[in-house]
């Protein structure tokens, strides 16, 4: 029996009839390969977007079976609309590869991924093997964000974003992970299993801009870290550990000052000593208040997506009824 692949994209109008034929071409050539079954699909995700991209989706699955798509009930982020598309194909597929729509993770890839599943593993991670296309700016800033998300203590692979194989067997096992705040980089190497990577050269982007300028990366590493780790807090106690001790030590040069009759008034020291402290305890306090707002979060146990529309839908339905017709037939006959 041969494998059935979804490759899960969460896409956008911008780029999606650009990059459709392109996922088309790839996966019959699969196909024709006899690397994959015929029954493999490109799954659309369609972000709760106010454009006509599920409009576009739909018009695709019409025209060529090997298309189909799910539309959210709102705008839920992108690791939420990867999320939606492996939970939707995890009992459709053998194996999903996510993807951006964007054109830029290298489609080729994706046969390799598949000759290592068949080789044993269960997840195989896209990496990017240079980053010269990138400016130095881009390049300082990646290296600072996967070395800052490794030394919080979040595990992640170098130069991996959402490029990804991964098997049934896995997403049955990580569909138990029910946490809302979402790192999907950080969170399928805690699942397990057999795992390998499979390196290539990312290329320009075909059409639109970034969706992850610096700002939402830092903020992405941010909710990484926090979402897990406890590292920071475990900072946190030790910086107040240093703090408190050198406090202390102050006290006790302030008081042998008193004694020896060696202080002079002034505002200058006490001015500085206020400001750090205080600030010491609001960057604290910050780091607190974020950890018991994803608490916050967590324990209300909200759905993390709904899928309002489903390709074929209708089709699907007449499908059934035309089915319990016939049965129905069959027993008054």
């Amino acid at each position: 029996m041969q494998t059935k692949l979804y490759i899960v994209v969460p896409c956008y109008e911008e780029v999606l009839l650009i990059t459709a034929n392109l996922f088309l071409e790839e996966l019959n050539d699969l196909i024709s390969k006899n690397k994959i079954s015929d029954e493999s699909r490109i799954l659309y995700v369609d972000d709760g977007s106010r454009d006509t991209t599920w409009e576009l989706i739909q018009d695709f699955a019409k025209r060529d079976e090997h298309f189909c798509g799910i539309s959210l009930s709102r705008n839920r982020g992108h690791q939420n609309a990867i999320l939606a598309g492996l939970m939707e194909a995890k009992d459709r597929a053998d194996i999903t590869i996510s993807i951006d729509c964007d054109g830029q993770d290298d489609i080729k890839a994706m046969e390799q991924m598949i000759d290592e599943y068949r080789n044993g593993a269960e997840i195989v991670y896209g990496v990017r093997s240079v980053r010269k296309k990138d400016s130095l700016f881009k390049r300082f800033t990646a290296e600072v964000f996967y070395g800052l998300m490794n030394d919080m203590g979040a595990e992640v692979i170098y130069n991996h974003a959402d490029y990804r194989l991964v098997s049934a067997k896995v997403l049955k096992e990580f569909a138990n992970f029910r946490e809302v705040n979402l790192f999907l980089r950080g969170m399928f190497p805690l699942v397990g299993f057999k795992s390998t990577s499979v390196y290539y050269e990312r290329r320009e982007r075909l059409a639109g801009k970034s969706h992850y300028p610096l700002r939402k990366m830092l903020a992405l590493a941010f909710d990484g870290i926090t979402s897990l780790s406890i590292r920071p807090i475990r900072i946190i106690t030790s910086l107040g550990v240093v703090v408190a001790i050198v406090s202390f030590i102050l006290v006790i040069w302030s008081i042998v000052r008193e004694l020896t009759g060696g202080t002079v008034p002034g505002w200058a020291s006490m001015t500085c000593i206020i400001s750090f402290l205080g600030g010491v305890q609001l960057i604290c306090m910050g780091v607190l208040g974020e950890y018991i707002g994803k608490i916050y979060m967590e324990v209300k146990g909200r759905p993390r997506y709904i899928v309002s529309e489903r390709t074929g839908d209708k089709e699907t339905a007449n499908k059934v009824d035309e089915a319990e017709t016939n049965k129905n037939k069959e027993i008054i006959q």
